[in-house]
């Protein structure tokens, strides 16, 4: 009896806990080499690409990069495409392959896969274009 008063005292002065927000809906997709892996996320809208290899040198990393550079490409419904400083990943090996000559449309987002390269871009014509030998942003 002592015990259960001890608890419910415990949990009567533990602060009010706020329910957490559901995620922000994610969908995405891997190139069929599976060297590209993106992710569209809902809510902010942003496109992501992470390239596992490239085989040239990506610009020199900015001093204000912390983690990971390089590899790693966002696109916002606005802006330019543009690489990104990151310390985790979008790629996900369980993701659907979009098919050579197909599209992933989502926000106002196309991404076009082709057998040499894959180009996203948003409504404003901004992007990027990523294949191993070259990667652009635009």
């Amino acid at each position: 009896m002592r015990r259960l008063l001890v608890l419910v005292a415990l949990a009567a002065a533990a602060p009010a806990v706020a329910p957490a927000r559901a995620p922000a809906a994610a969908s995405g997709f891997r190139t069929p080499s599976g060297n590209i892996h993106c992710q569209y996320i809902s809510e902010p809208r942003f496109l992501r690409c992470d390239m596992l290899r490239i085989e040239n040198s990506p610009p020199p990393k900015p001093s204000s990069c912390e983690f990971d550079y390089g590899q790693y490409f966002g696109l916002t419904t606005r802006g330019a495409g543009r690489r990104l400083c990151v310390s985790d990943t979008a790629a996900n090996p369980s993701s659907p392959v979009l098919g050579y000559d197909q599209s992933f449309k989502r926000g106002g987002y196309v991404c076009r896969s082709r057998t040499t390269y894959l180009r996203c871009t948003n409504a404003r014509g901004h992007g990027f274009q990523l294949s191993r030998a070259r990667q652009t942003v635009f």
